[in-house]
């Protein structure tokens, strides 16, 4: 597997056997199960479709419903697709479990969607410094300044940071340590900080920086 779904329960701090505090993010990780085998001979590739969390089966319509019963394990509130080079080990309905994937010591990316902050100006958004304080400015304390040009280019450039809608879109934090694999109670433990709000679904791959 290239990858398994989660979801963040929160932070907490650890010891290590040195007696160093290690804050670390709480990630229940699974168990994941495959619902689908995509090949390359019907499908144009080989992935596995896997799904995660339970769902009353009455909030899923008839054609997903059917698409999970022969997985046999009810209706999930998740599925995510994983490209593999050969899903032939892997069989529909079978568990994959986070320590079957991961050890304490691995590095691991966790993608996730950020927590929203609803419209926010250039300031809290972008960090910008604002206006000084005195000297003459008058109502105009907070205000991003100029934005562009006036004959070339004649337009405001794509990607200009201005005020907007902060937050709520998808992030990646790479790199992060695994400090240990609870494999019974389907825990993972992760070094630092990883995006999303408590009880968000997050996404971990393998590190593809380490």
């Amino acid at each position: 597997m290239t990858g398994i779904i989660g979801r963040k329960i929160g932070m907490t701090q650890i010891y290590n056997a040195e007696g160093n505090v290690i804050p670390v993010t709480v990630v229940q990780t699974g168990p994941c199960v495959v619902v689908q085998k995509k090949q390359t001979a019907t499908d144009g590739y080989n992935a596995l479709q896997v799904g995660f969390g339970a769902k009353k089966a009455q909030r899923v319509n008839k054609a997903v419903q059917g698409h999970m019963a022969r997985a046999g394990k009810g209706a999930f509130e998740v599925l995510k697709e994983f490209r593999l080079d050969d899903v032939s080990q892997y069989e529909i309905g079978q568990e994959i479990k986070v320590g079957d994937m991961f050890k304490a010591g691995d590095r691991v990316d966790v993608s996730g969607i950020s927590k929203g902050h609803g419209f926010a100006g250039v300031i809290k958004r972008w960090s910008f410094a604002g206006f000084p304080g005195s000297h003459g400015t008058h109502e105009y304390f907070r205000h991003g300044g100029s934005i562009g040009n006036r004959s070339f280019p004649g337009r405001v450039r794509k990607g200009k940071k201005m005020a907007g809608h902060w937050g709520n879109e998808q992030v990646s934090t790479q790199n992060l340590e695994v400090v240990e694999i609870r494999a019974e109670e389907n825990l993972m433990l992760v070094r630092g900080a990883v995006p999303g709000a408590k009880q968000g679904v997050v996404i971990l791959h393998p590190a593809v920086k380490r």
